[in-house]
């Protein structure tokens, strides 16, 4: 599905998005509650890509193209009262990006974290360790990443960025792992984090990745920029025009699933698609992100947990 999902694309400019060898599902509202409901928290982890991806799922649950992705700062008292008319399930996140969202039946969570560059801040990473429990939950988390433009598509960079962030992970939940009863394995990862975390760019150098370490139920995608538009500025052309974003969609797959990490490409879902700054998909195109998402957790194993 993933595969499908990257390698499809559109006929001609702002046409309809279709993936490659298989159909994707348009899931309704009650449907993305219900998948998400299976997860303890969903944690969407990166920049401002990633951010636009959550505004969307608060579309699809809303069901309010108009007000549904607008974010907490940008609605009115009389606005904010008059969105979320039933009772309510907060959206955790650094920023409270986005007003709670109806929800009558369910009792779930996704965390938006921002980490948009590497070295990451030392206040990033304590919170992202704040939300991680020690002890396995009732249910499964989800994690969801998305890195390369504020590094300049440096390929090092993104990975050093992954790697921090996989180490400070399954140190502080050592029960992503089958066997995370072993204390030296558990202490091993940790000081790998804390090594990482201290020298910044140059850790990866020098620190190895002990193995993959997902033999527990840890699902993890990662998705790659999408594509330029015309409207992006004449300075970001090489460094981050269309040649450097495909080689980087490509590099990073390889790399994550070394890691792995699934990969969800969006390069040919956005080449013809609106950008209204030459950066960002409009709403149609992160819909569609959205919905790429959903479709990956909807098929996750999760009674492997």
């Amino acid at each position: 599905m993933l595969t499908a999902m990257s390698s499809g694309g559109r006929i001609g400019h702002d046409a309809p998005y279709m993936p490659r060898g298989c159909d994707m599902r348009w899931f309704s509202s009650e449907e993305i509650c219900e998948i998400l409901a299976r997860f303890e928290k969903v944690v969407i982890v990166g920049d401002s890509m990633m951010r636009h991806v959550i505004g969307s799922l608060n579309v699809l649950i809303r069901k309010d193209l108009g007000y549904g992705a607008v974010t907490d700062w940008n609605f009115s008292p009389e606005e904010r009262s008059l969105s979320c008319p039933v009772d309510t399930v907060d959206v955790m996140s650094k920023y409270s990006l986005f007003p709670p969202f109806p929800s009558q039946w369910l009792n779930f969570y996704w965390v938006v974290e921002q980490m948009i560059r590497f070295p990451i801040a030392p206040e990033e990473l304590s919170r992202l360790r704040d939300l991680l429990p020690s002890s396995k939950p009732l249910r499964p988390y989800a994690f969801i990443f998305g890195h390369g433009l504020w590094n300049d598509l440096d390929l090092q960079a993104t990975l050093d960025w992954l790697d921090l962030i996989l180490d400070i992970t399954i140190s502080s939940a050592p029960w992503l792992q089958t066997d995370y009863t072993s204390s030296n394995s558990v202490h091993s990862i940790s000081n790998l984090a804390s090594k990482r975390s201290r020298k910044g760019a140059q850790a990866s150098k020098s620190v190895s990745w002990p193995g993959k370490r997902h033999n527990g139920f840890w699902p993890r995608l990662f998705l790659t920029p999408n594509a330029a538009g015309k409207e992006k500025p004449d300075e970001w052309l090489v460094s981050q025009g269309n040649k450097a974003l495909t080689i980087f969609e490509e590099s990073v797959k390889e790399e994550a699933g070394r890691r792995g990490v699934e990969h969800l490409g969006t390069y040919n879902m956005s080449i013809q698609s609106n950008k209204f700054d030459g950066v960002h998909v409009d709403l149609k195109g992160n819909l569609i992100k959205a919905m790429m998402v959903l479709n990956w957790l909807n098929m996750l194993e999760v009674e492997k947990f």
